[in-house]
């Protein structure tokens, strides 16, 4: 688990739409966004299926936080949140 972590309420902006990746692996595992969310509330994040929903359409920015509690729900890598994204270039 994640023990000795300390949960910074930092935000990652979503300047690349990791949401999309969100989505993909919460669908991978049958879950749906309301699974989701429950396992969060469990944990200790308090967020509505609409807040969640949000994160995946990429209008909310992610806490650093929820994207380690994503990953201990989902069962990935950090790796495969960011697959196929690339920075775009000014």
């Amino acid at each position: 688990m994640m023990e000795g972590c300390v949960f910074a309420m930092e935000k990652i902006k979503q300047d690349l739409n990791i949401g999309k990746n969100i989505q993909k692996l919460r669908k991978e595992r049958h879950l749906s966004q309301k699974d989701v969310t429950i396992q969060m509330n469990l944990r200790g994040r308090m967020i509505s299926v609409s807040g969640y929903a949000h994160i995946e359409q990429g209008r909310q920015n992610l806490y650093v936080s929820d994207l380690m509690m994503l990953k201990e729900i989902l069962d990935v890598s950090y790796e495969d949140f960011f697959k196929g994204l690339t920075p775009e270039k000014e």
